[in-house]
């Protein structure tokens, strides 16, 4: 099975009412073209809220289901197009996370994703807003295939992508919020971009799926968004990459029957000494 899939890469408007007509109309446009899966970047309603520790951005979050959900079920509906799409989630009075929701073809709430990994890093001070996921990890049967979402700095930690791999996904979506933070050079921030595509690839190959990342562009406070969305494939091949400044929707047709094939050339799913892991549950091995 071939499945075209669709990363909307995109600056943000100070207005979140903007921001979500744009997306609407992208994932209208992505569909056009034959996306069956489309996929928007982290908390894509707004600029990047995190920058500074400021409570009325509280007011920024939305209960799931709500608004955006809605406006987005209807779209999905009226263009027969999954959609990842990740929100600020009002979970109730003072509780908050960085939810990642799945929408089926037929407009349908398929589920969330609670973003489990939570930075607290220079202009990142996601821990004041949100609290770490508490759904584990997921997947979720769209679009005639099974779809794994974690989101931004999951993308890090290959014990998500392992176990999101394990409930059966084939793609991994990571909407994404990334950028230079400080001008610390060409070369390291080559360095930087180069790692952070690296370790995705590296979970592609692991665990024989595909991975798509969608980051945002432009600059908004102190940091630079470095763009460059891309799909790589079980191989770790990159099929496609955004710029790094522009605004682009990257169609990239998947071929699903590639995940057999790589993994019987590379059994790392059957080699697993799984009676030998029960100290990842670990913070650190002292000796």
């Amino acid at each position: 099975m071939v499945l075209p899939i669709g990363l909307i890469q995109t600056r943000c408007s100070p207005h979140p009412g903007e921001n979500l007509e744009r997306a609407l109309e992208r994932i209208e446009q992505a569909a056009a073209a034959g996306a069956r899966v489309v996929c928007l970047q982290e908390l894509f309603r707004c600029p990047y809220p995190c920058q500074t520790e400021d409570a009325a951005r509280f007011s920024l979050a939305e209960p799931v289901p709500g608004p955006s959900t809605e406006a987005l079920a209807k779209v999905a509906a009226a263009r027969g197009v999954a959609v990842v799409a990740s929100l600020f989630e009002r979970r109730a009075e003072g509780l908050y996370h960085n939810t990642a929701v799945v929408i089926d073809a037929d407009g349908s709430l398929l589920g969330r994703y609670r973003k489990m990994h939570v930075p607290d890093d220079p202009l990142y001070h996601e821990k004041f807003y949100f609290t770490p996921g508490d759904l584990g990890f997921r997947s979720f049967a769209a679009a005639g295939a099974r779809l794994g979402v974690l989101v931004c700095w999951d993308q890090w930690f290959p014990e998500a992508a392992r176990l999101t791999a394990l409930t059966g996904a084939q793609i991994l979506f990571y909407p994404t919020t990334i950028g230079w933070q400080f001008d610390e050079g060409a070369e390291v921030e080559a360095a930087q971009h180069d790692a952070w595509e690296t370790v995705q690839r590296a979970h592609a190959i692991a665990n024989g799926v595909f991975v798509a990342a969608v980051n945002r562009v432009g600059e908004e406070g102190g940091i630079r968004f470095w763009g460059q969305s891309f799909v790589a494939d079980p191989f770790g091949r990159v099929l496609a990459r955004a710029s790094e400044q522009g605004e682009e929707t990257v169609l990239v047709e998947c071929d699903l029957g590639l995940i057999e094939k790589v993994r019987r050339d590379w059994p790392f799913l059957r080699d697993r000494r799984i009676d030998a892991y029960d100290e990842l549950g670990k913070r650190f091995r002292d000796t």
